[in-house]
């Protein structure tokens, strides 16, 4: 074969080569070019609790060690949300503490979902955020008219007509404010949102459901507002009142006349009972929680007991975590109190005594009369008898209510070891 006809052939190979590739390439599917979503920044989220109702949130998500972590932003608290699980075209985040989830689907930079219980039950709440905005209510440009932070003298009022005596608290910078509602029952946690004007907006989210406040100053001091949810609105007034205080939370549930102790025998998770007249509580100073994993203020308390344990149980001191839950299956609850036990690192005892409702704390703690709230603390002496009773919980958001509950807290159980 000459040298024309090999370039010839060689020619009429490449050719065809070519035109195979071009007719494959134009008969194939085209391929995308994917990025994977990376959803690791600061988040803006808003609830729609009803039509045309907004509850904003924030949130970041950060790279843990393993798995990424959302973490809840409100005012100066960043909360622990739960682990992230991502596929390809969603996000869904397991809020274990309150035993809800938020499942995402993932829109270009945006996230949209809902708020459900990890069993599916109930109804779902629609929910979407947008990366990258740190703000929370959207300002209109109007500054704020004065500094409102103060005490305030506040009444809630129930849609049956019940009254609820309440102190607020809120601390103004600029156009922002943040504050909480301190009530016996215990604290609406940190509360972060904007004043406009004379009005103000205020909301907060960690994982159960989400919190809502609007309302407006005057110029005499009062305050009108209401609690806006789902279910419906809660209104509000109050005065500006730096001495404004709350009953004696020491003197608001106390024992029955003719007792002295608590008797009871209760389950824990792998249905052990436990009694104060067991052996390792004798001639003990011990320390009642009436709590439930599903109640804020007790996860404060909770925040504030297990560290508090840990450095003092070899004083001669013990902790009992009374538990009333919302589901009583032993699956349930061994899930529930795990996940508590776990996320504050609880090394005292913990068992089940019933659902959360007053009536049933009643029937099962019968010495105890009028109980008001969870969480409730009961300080047992070394003798076995009820020292002290403190209704309700005043958390970290409280400030200086929260250090002077801590003081005497402390003060109480050194006072009771050197008996």
């Amino acid at each position: 074969m000459n040298i024309k006809s090999s370039l010839f052939l060689l020619f009429a190979f490449t050719l065809s080569q070519t035109l195979q590739a071009q007719t494959h390439t134009k008969n194939s599917p085209a391929k995308k070019l994917t990025t994977a979503f990376v959803p690791n920044g600061k988040w803006r989220g808003a609830f729609e609790i009803k039509p045309g109702v907004e509850v904003p949130f924030n949130f970041e998500i950060t790279k843990g060690t393993d798995q990424p972590h959302l973490v809840f932003l409100n005012a100066e608290e960043r909360f622990e949300g739960g682990i992230v699980k991502q596929t390809s075209d969603s996000i869904l985040v397991s809020l274990d503490q309150f035993d809800n989830e938020l499942a995402f689907k993932i829109s270009g930079d945006s996230l949209v979902g809902t708020l459900r219980k990890q069993d599916k039950s109930g109804t779902p709440l629609a929910v979407s955020a947008t990366r990258g905005k740190d703000y929370r209510f959207k300002a209109n440009g109007k500054a704020a008219a004065a500094d409102f932070s103060g005490k305030y003298d506040v009444t809630f009022k129930s849609p049956a007509g019940k009254e609820e005596n309440a102190v607020g608290l809120f601390k103004q910078q600029g156009n922002k404010i943040s504050g909480t509602f301190l009530r016996v029952t215990g604290d609406s946690r940190y509360l972060e949102g904007i004043v406009e004007g004379n009005d103000f907006y205020l909301s907060s989210f960690i994982g159960s459901g989400p919190s809502y406040y609007k309302g407006s100053f005057a110029k005499d001091g009062t305050l009108t507002g209401e609690v806006v949810s789902a279910r419906g609105n809660t209104p509000f007034i109050g005065k500006h009142n730096e001495n404004a205080t709350l009953p004696d939370a020491y003197k608001l549930t106390y024992l029955k006349e003719g007792y002295k102790t608590l008797d009871f025998s209760f389950p824990d998770v792998d249905g052990k009972k436990i009694s104060l007249s067991d052996d390792k509580f004798k001639n003990k100073v011990v320390i009642l929680t009436i709590t439930g994993t599903w109640c804020p203020n007790c996860v404060d308390e909770a925040s504030f007991i297990a560290p508090w344990y840990k450095e003092n149980r070899n004083r001669g001191v013990e902790v009992i975590g009374i538990h009333y839950e919302r589901q009583l299956d032993s699956a349930y609850v061994r899930k529930a109190l795990s996940r508590f036990r776990e996320k504050f690192d609880i090394q005292y005892d913990q068992v089940i005594a019933g659902t959360p409702d007053k009536k049933l704390v009643a029937e099962s703690l019968p010495a105890l009369s009028n109980f008001l709230s969870f969480p409730t603390t009961i300080i047992i002496n070394k003798k076995g008898e009820v020292a002290q009773i403190h209704t309700g919980y005043s958390g970290p958001a409280t400030g200086k209510y929260y250090t002077d509950f801590v003081k005497e807290f402390n003060t109480e159980i050194d006072a009771l070891l050197k008996e």
